[in-house]
């Protein structure tokens, strides 16, 4: 029987500009940490089907959220700078699933709205290999 768990127990952390850790869930509505895998086409003249060999393996991470200005402040100071992340897409409960390694803050956008809050997204790009491991 599935076991189903809701998504406001997610938290997501990076390493500010001086290499502390920062929960940034407080503020967060949103957090997408997305994984492919190229492939390479070895298709031939002789082959009726085509033909692939796996290649390198992709990840990013995209989040939003409410604008907070310290919040602000630790996206601002990582901008192009490759820093230690941590994912836990259900919560940090013992035993629960981890991702961490490195990414890279390619892109942050602040989002004012005349009818409502202000809000911001951010972009990582994955650089190297992802752990998987348990809180």
């Amino acid at each position: 029987m599935p076991t189903f768990t809701h998504g406001s127990n997610a938290v997501f952390k990076f390493d500010d500009s001086g290499g502390t850790i920062r929960d940034i869930s407080n503020v967060l509505t949103d957090v997408s940490f997305s994984r492919s895998s190229d492939i390479a086409d070895t298709s031939a003249f002789s082959n009726t089907s085509k033909a692939y060999i796996s290649g390198l393996v992709d990840a990013t991470i995209t989040c939003s959220g409410d604008y907070d200005s310290t919040v602000n402040g630790y996206l601002v100071g990582v901008l192009g700078v490759e820093v230690d992340f941590e994912f836990y897409p259900i919560g940090t409960t013992s035993g629960y699933p981890k991702s961490s390694g490195k990414v890279i803050l390619t892109s942050y956008d602040r989002n004012p709205d005349v009818a409502g809050a202000v809000t911001f997204s951010a972009n990582f790009q994955v650089t190297g290999n992802v752990t998987e491991g348990t809180a």
